[in-house]
């Protein structure tokens, strides 16, 4: 939806009117969405806001970038400000015990969410 909207933009950009006019030969009722949504809306914010519902944010700490999310607790959208106190506390544990062997259950949570997300990866 992004690109699509910046498409719209580059169209629009001269001193004469123009139009923008996006076909689908898909019958799927998401690709019909998406469409309604650049129809409704000049807003790149709310258009963004509206990809990420309809396609799904994908993994918070993972490398998906699509799909429906793994983190079930909240909504990437409309709880930022828990989120956001969610990380504050973590970076306070981080910074007490960078190697978690104050928590054990926790770092070996981490561990094991780390490396199913990452493919097995450890980053150093």
């Amino acid at each position: 939806l992004s690109q699509l909207h910046q498409l719209r933009g580059r169209v629009g950009r001269g001193a004469e009117k123009s139009y923008c006019l996006l076909m689908s030969s898909s019958t799927n009722a998401d690709a019909r969405q998406r469409l309604n949504v650049l129809e409704q809306s000049q807003d790149g914010f709310f258009i963004a806001e509206m990809d990420m519902r309809l396609r799904g944010p994908g993994e918070v700490l993972g490398t998906r970038q699509a799909g429906m999310a793994d983190f079930a607790l909240a909504s990437l959208v409309e709880d930022q400000d828990v989120l956001i106190l969610a990380r504050d506390a973590a970076e306070k544990v981080i910074a007490r015990d960078e190697t978690l062997n104050r928590w054990p259950l926790l770092k070996a949570e981490l561990k094991y969410r780390y490396e199913r997300l990452m493919g097995g990866t450890i980053l150093t």
